[in-house]
C-alpha cells in the first residue's frame, strides 16, 4: 500500500485549539497536508496553517535540540500517526507528523470569517459532545484521535 507524508499543526491560543471542518472528511480536524517535494515536514504544517486558516504560526517546541549549529535541525513532532485514508482514488496511508503550533500573527477576521473554522476550548472538547458547523445545520463530534492531541496541544502550549 502507497504511503504519503503529511504534516498537521493543533494551533494552539490560551485555552483553546483551531479545527475546521473538513467537508469531504465529514469531521472536525486541525489544519494539515501532505508534505510537497523539498519541503521539510516543519515547512509543510506551516504552510499548511496558513493556506487554511490565514493564520502565521511557528512550532511549540516539545523537546531539546542538540547544542550543534550545522547541519541544520527541525523541530521534532510530538508524535507520529499512521492513517488509513480510503480514497479519492487509491487507498493509502498517511505517515503524519503532528505538531503544536501558536500563532504568530493572528488574523481573527480571516478565522472568523471562514465558516469551517472554530477556535474549541478545552471545556468543549472534554464535554464529548458536538460541534455545529455555522450555516450548515451540521453538527459532528470531535474525532477520539483528534480530541485527545488537541487536549495535548492546549496543555502544552500554556505552559
Amino acid at each position: 500500500m502507497k504511503r504519503h507524508f503529511t504534516a498537521t499543526g493543533f494551533v494552539v491560543d490560551g485555552p483553546g485549539t483551531l479545527l475546521h471542518w473538513h467537508r469531504r472528511l465529514q469531521q472536525w480536524m486541525p489544519p494539515g497536508g501532505h508534505i510537497e517535494p523539498d519541503e521539510d515536514p516543519v515547512q509543510a504544517v506551516l504552510r499548511e496553517i496558513k493556506e487554511e486558516t490565514g493564520l502565521i504560526a511557528e512550532v511549540i517546541p516539545v523537546q531539546g535540540t542538540a547544542t550543534f549549529t550545522y547541519p541544520e535541525q527541525v523541530p521534532a513532532p510530538y508524535t507520529i500517526l499512521i492513517e488509513d485514508i480510503p480514497g479519492p482514488g487509491e487507498p493509502h496511508k498517511h505517515i503524519d507528523m503532528i505538531y503544536f503550533c501558536r500563532p504568530v500573527v493572528r488574523n481573527e477576521r480571516a478565522v472568523a470569517a471562514d465558516q469551517t473554522l472554530r477556535w474549541v476550548c478545552e471545556d468543549e472538547l472534554k464535554a464529548a459532545q458536538a460541534l455545529d458547523v455555522a450555516g450548515c445545520g451540521i453538527s459532528a463530534r470531535v474525532p477520539d484521535d483528534v480530541r485527545e492531541l488537541a487536549l495535548i496541544a492546549i496543555e502544552v502550549g500554556g505552559r
